[in-house]
């Protein structure tokens, strides 16, 4: 990474000497690379201007997963869903990221039981006693990108796939246990995998979090399936996804020909996933969105 010289502005935009603002994290950051380990390049770091406007963009989101928690029902069309968070995104002066991304059709995603992730919503796709939906929304605002994701229970759910909605649930927590600086993304995805393994589910490979914040999708890409001590190095600044898919059977999953986006356990099991907005911080993590 090109580093300024000690008297330069720093390169964050702060007005502050660099010797004074990032010279001394630069040169840690410098200290692992040399050991060959995969660093972030200042363009992935977050100012803190920048996280503001993410915070901003996260009260969005939050709010319009808020309001489908209280309305969410058994009788629901999955398009209802829709029309609910691209009106509230809009009344609100937001953007819904997935409308339109790469062709997608709708403002969010509803991914039911065996569906692993975005799932289309759909009219004629009404939810039922028993189901399992995980609402993945993604807002715009002023610029700056958030996202999050919720699993729903419906009704009589059967104990065991309400065990796999915790244990999903329990990954995010057991992964942030991990987030702080100078720590390896794959300490994260270890503890993770770990996890989930010790409850006899598996976690889906190919699919992961990103980097997020002035792009939709940044680096880094956020693996759970690789090991400890490997990956980007965890540095202040970094602002990425935890979003984990925890299958209740085998990892393997596959996307539906017709719609070209529909993600689906290959063995027809329930899948869960919760995901949450993180800034590393100083410290350790700042949750940006839950």
């Amino acid at each position: 990474m090109k580093k300024p010289g000690r008297n330069d502005p720093c390169w964050c935009g702060s007005g502050k000497k660099y010797k004074a603002c990032h010279m001394a994290m630069d040169e840690k950051i410098e200290s692992y690379e040399l050991q060959g380990c995969i660093v972030p390049r200042h363009d992935i770091l977050k100012t803190p201007e920048q996280i503001q406007g993410i915070r901003e963009s996260s009260k969005l989101n939050i709010a319009i997963l808020d309001e489908i928690e209280k309305r969410i029902c058994i009788g629901m069309s999955t398009e209802e869903i829709d029309r609910i968070v691209r009106e509230m995104t809009k009344e609100m002066g937001g953007i819904a990221a997935t409308l339109g991304y790469d062709g997608y059709p709708k403002s969010v995603c509803t991914s039911i039981n065996e569906v692993v992730c975005h799932g289309i919503p759909d009219e004629n796709r009404i939810l039922k006693d028993g189901d399992i939906v995980n609402v993945d929304a993604s807002t715009i605002y002023n610029g700056y990108f958030s996202d999050s994701s919720r699993m729903f229970m419906l009704g009589n759910v059967p104990e065991e796939t309400r065990k796999l909605v915790q244990v999903a649930r329990e990954c995010i927590d057991v992964g942030l246990e991990q987030v702080k600086p100078w720590n390896f993304l794959g300490d994260m995805a270890q503890a993770i995998n770990d996890y989930a393994k010790q409850h006899g589910y598996s976690i889906v490979r190919e699919i992961g979090g990103h980097g997020i914040g002035l792009e939709f999708h940044e680096e880094p890409f956020v693996s759970y399936v690789t090991r400890k001590g490997t990956e980007m190095l965890m540095v202040p600044g970094m602002v990425f996804t935890i979003e984990p898919m925890v299958n209740m059977g085998k990892a393997n999953i596959y996307i539906d020909d017709e719609d070209g986006w529909t993600v689906y356990t290959d063995d027809g099991l329930p899948s869960a996933q919760w995901e949450v907005t993180l800034a590393v911080t100083e410290d350790g993590y700042e949750i940006l969105t839950y």
